[in-house]
């Protein structure tokens, strides 16, 4: 019994050893036995992109296309934008590079209100108090509340407060005024330069109805922002001596639209009468640019044609969801564990859209992927195009993990059958 007992081990050691020679031997046959055995799926392979970009033209094709009506206006640069994802909905030299006067001081208020203390005491300086019409006339010395000195800048445009401001938070004009082209930059506004906190024509003092539109869709997101522009009247006081201001809004648009809430005007004699305006309501909010809306005596125009961009916004755009929900095939895994793995996409693209404008979609998926191939990797993507014009990309991600064939998972696979069979 004694000698049996070893004999048994010995021998099961033998087969073991046999075993594992032959399954080395033959690793490269129980690979290519795995991937034409197990890693079969009924699923068949497509060309995903393709069939989408057919489905598309289809639809497309079906679809009667007519250009959105244009807008009869007297700016020189104009432009509308959908202030909840800035995609600009009408535009006229929108990108062309203008003078803009005192819509400048919408930057300068939006700084002041990030960077400064609503109660620092500024000191008025020379520099400051010299600083041509419009004035507050402040005087050197003088101290005031950064809060205060916010009013009678976005109310009346003075001139000489912005100064003081700018030099108070920058250490000077020039400070500053990188400090106003840094949050340009920081908002994608690249093709705008600030060289005064007022808007005084300067040689390099430049922005876009574009980017212009963005740094105010910026800030109105801001509530103080919003309190101060929308402030009828301001009263305060000088620290040191008590003089007292009084300033009034200069605003109309704010009583020309209902949901009116801004933002800015301006003029000097090379930029023209311009104008920011920001309308908000339950379904939308708008900003509205006009720059170089004429010159003197037609200060008025500026306020038609800031009413004919936003009933334009109004009355051609509709709240749509135009995210896609679909059920993305598995894509093939070359040299994975697992055959296929799952692909999910998922978003949110509530947007104001135009009754003519068409959206259409391109699926950009890899035919197959190679092993390993980790779950919530990104794989491709979705664009969504609106009248042919790149809007955004959605990205597409695996929902599953393919690790890379090795000798274990075939040896494992194999022993599995083995012992199905016998």
């Amino acid at each position: 019994m004694t000698k049996i007992k070893p004999m048994l081990n010995l021998r099961f050691c033998i087969c073991f050893i046999l075993l594992l020679i032959s399954s080395l031997i033959n690793y490269n046959s129980l690979y290519n036995y795995y991937k034409d055995n197990f890693n079969q799926e009924i699923i068949k392979e497509e060309n995903i992109e393709e069939k989408f970009k057919k489905e598309n033209i289809k639809i497309q094709e079906e679809q009667f296309y007519s250009p959105s009506p244009k807008i009869e206006l007297n700016s020189l640069s104009a432009l509308l934008m959908d202030g909840e994802n800035n995609r600009v909905l009408y535009e006229v030299n929108g990108y062309q590079e203008m003078p803009m006067a005192s819509t400048t001081k919408i930057m300068t208020c939006i700084i002041a209100l990030e960077a400064g203390n609503l109660n620092d005491v500024v000191t008025v300086s020379s520099y400051a108090a010299g600083m041509p019409d419009v004035q507050l006339h402040i005087k050197a010395g003088e101290q005031y509340y950064l809060k205060d000195l916010l009013y009678p800048l976005m109310l009346e445009s003075h001139n000489d407060v912005a100064v003081a401001i700018a030099e108070h938070i920058g250490g000077s004009v020039e400070g500053f005024a990188t400090m106003m082209n840094d949050m340009a930059r920081s908002l994608g506004c690249n093709n705008t330069n600030f060289v005064t906190p007022s808007g005084l024509d300067a040689e390099g003092h430049y922005t876009t109805a574009k980017d212009l539109a963005v740094i105010a869709s910026y800030a109105i997101k801001n509530k103080d922002f919003i309190t101060i522009t929308n402030t009828p009247t301001y009263q305060f006081k000088e620290l040191k001596k008590g003089r007292t201001f009084s300033v009034s809004n200069k605003n109309k648009f704010l009583y020309m639209m209902d949901g009116a809430i801004g933002i800015k005007t301006g003029f000097t004699g090379k930029a023209g009468y311009c104008f920011v305006g920001a309308l908000k309501r339950s379904d939308r909010t708008l900003i509205s640019v006009v720059l170089a809306c004429g010159w003197p005596p037609r200060k008025n125009l500026k306020w038609a044609d800031t009413k004919q961009l936003m009933t334009y916004g109004i009355e051609n755009f509709e709240k749509k969801q135009i995210f896609e929900e679909v059920n993305l095939d598995p894509v093939y895994v070359e040299d994975g564990q697992r055959a296929y793995i799952g692909l999910d996409i998922k978003g949110d693209l509530n947007l104001l859209l135009g009754k003519n404008e068409k959206v259409s979609i391109e699926y950009e998926l890899p035919k197959s992927l190679y092993a390993p191939v980790e779950k919530g990797s990104k794989v491709g993507v979705a664009k969504y195009y609106i009248d042919k014009k790149l809007y955004t990309e959605i990205p597409i991600f695996t929902t599953e993990e393919s690790k890379k064939i090795d000798f274990n998972f075939c040896l494992k696979k194999i022993i599995k059958l083995w012992s199905l069979q016998y």
